[in-house]
């Protein structure tokens, strides 16, 4: 599905600037900051401003297509994913990468349904060290 038709889906009118963010997101499944979407578009777009950035990913996380991430408590990064999945992050890199949930989560999630709760919003994050960190010090 194109990034145009994707916004749509989410009943969000698509600009240039929308379209461009909701691509990089798509794209780039490093769970940017505001300030890195920034730095990545603004060349391309020389209009673009972080106010408008940061307007654009909060209109997306309010029409659900994408989620914004707060694990690192200085950052908060956004995920283009919305799918059913948890993250990790690593406390030396600070690198965040998607996690599959595992079949007692999803179980608990459906036994909260089954007893009336509508749930709206899931966050497992897991933080500890990265394989590519212990290699490191390994050496």
């Amino acid at each position: 599905m194109k990034v145009y038709e994707y916004l749509l889906s989410y009943q969000i009118k698509p600009s240039v600037q929308r379209i461009a963010i909701m691509d990089y997101l798509l794209k780039h499944h490093t769970h940017p900051s505001i300030d890195e979407i920034y730095m990545a578009l603004c060349q391309d777009i020389p209009t673009l401003s972080k106010t408008t950035v940061y307007n654009t990913l909060k209109l997306f996380v309010e029409h659900g297509a994408a989620r914004m991430l707060t694990i690192d408590e200085r950052n908060a990064c956004f995920d283009g994913d919305t799918s059913a999945h948890a993250h990790f992050q690593c406390k030396v890199c600070g690198k965040i990468t998607d996690v599959p949930l595992v079949s007692e989560e999803m179980e608990e999630t459906k036994r909260l349904k089954q007893k009336g709760y509508r749930i709206e919003e899931i966050h497992y994050y897991y933080k500890g060290v990265c394989p590519d960190c212990l290699h490191a010090n390994d050496n």
